[in-house]
């Protein structure tokens, strides 16, 4: 994706050849650069090269505001990458935090991030009536990382599973005249009445018909499939829970490490590493300072005090010479 902005002019027929959600990447980036000639200018001659090496960093999205971070893709998986990078240490210590604790955590990064995006991450963990529990960080951020990536998807597929559970099924048109599809519409009607989620294959169905007119970001159907195939019936959360397990999915994403390396970041750990052994040294260093400053330094001859010694030694051998006359006389 870089690579295209940095070849295409910033004209209307780079964007006329880019996908729908590149058009948007490189719409929000000149937005960002200014528009007169003089700034296009300044920016490609001082700053091209460090404002893509941001961009492809993710630090760009740092401290930024919401409707920013949320514009495109990237912006919202460099989003995700940083408040890991932050905030790993909580996991490694154990640390349990609550809704409101993770939120504030965001808005250190995002100070209008809004705490129902958290909420609604959080219900994928937590049942509606546990919301104030405490979570772990390996928990949160899987969940929040599905949330906030797919959030226009995952908004569409609630569409759908609402109307499967009310009996419709966007995908299949009923002939109004068919008193046997009836019969089957009202029997798999009180089906779903009795019975938790709905089914999971016409849920798949619904949603691969829904990926194939989807502009937006959405999982790949291969993944959507696996998570489908492990029950019969499914419900909305737990569906949203297996997104949150499925590796491949959070591969896809490019924001987060596997879980089994989610609290391993071997740069950072030799950043703590040498920042500790820093502390460590500076006290002895202090100490064996402080003891050498007791020896006493070699003391070295002062000009005021030579001068001194040779006027005397001038004094003395005029005085001698005065006595050898005298004897003489």
């Amino acid at each position: 994706m870089y690579t295209f902005i940095l070849c295409s002019e910033w004209g209307e027929s780079s964007e006329a050849e880019a996908e729908p959600t590149e058009k948007n990447e490189i719409k929000m980036f000149k937005k960002t650069q200014g528009s007169s000639p003089d700034q296009k200018r300044r920016f490609r001659t001082n700053h091209f090269s460090q404002n893509f090496t941001s961009v492809k960093n993710g630090n760009h999205v740092l401290f930024r505001e919401f409707s920013y971070i949320k514009a495109t893709a990237h912006n919202r998986a460099s989003f995700i990458h940083i408040f890991w990078k932050c905030f790993r240490q909580i996991g490694k210590n154990g640390d349990l935090l609550t809704v409101l604790e993770y939120s504030s955590l965001l808005q250190l990064l995002c100070p209008d991030f809004p705490a129902d995006v958290v909420q609604s991450a959080t219900r994928i963990v937590l049942a509606d009536d546990a919301l104030d529990s405490l979570m772990s960080l390996s928990d949160f951020i899987y969940s929040f990382q599905i949330q906030f990536y797919y959030e226009e998807f995952l908004e569409s597929v609630l569409v759908i599973y609402e109307d499967l559970l009310e009996g419709k099924n966007p995908n299949t048109v009923i002939v109004p005249t068919s008193t046997s599809t009836e019969l089957l519409s009202s029997t798999a009607s009180e089906e779903m009445d009795t019975q938790e989620g709905v089914d999971s294959s016409v849920f798949l169905e619904c949603i691969k018909g829904l990926c194939e007119r989807f502009k937006h970001k959405h999982p790949s159907i291969s993944a959507i499939s696996e998570v489908l195939e492990i029950n019969p019936r499914v419900s909305y959360y737990s569906f949203l829970s297996s997104l949150t397990k499925h590796e491949g999915i959070s591969q896809d994403i490019g924001a987060l490490p596997n879980r089994s390396d989610l609290l391993v970041d071997p740069e950072m750990d030799q950043e703590l590493e040498r920042l500790v052994a820093q502390v460590a040294i500076s006290p002895t260093s202090n100490s064996s300072s402080s003891a050498a400053g007791l020896k006493e330094p070699p003391k070295k001859a002062s000009p005021r005090k030579s001068l001194h010694q040779r006027r005397r030694i001038e004094m003395e051998s005029d005085g001698s010479t005065e006595e050898t006359d005298s004897s003489e006389n």
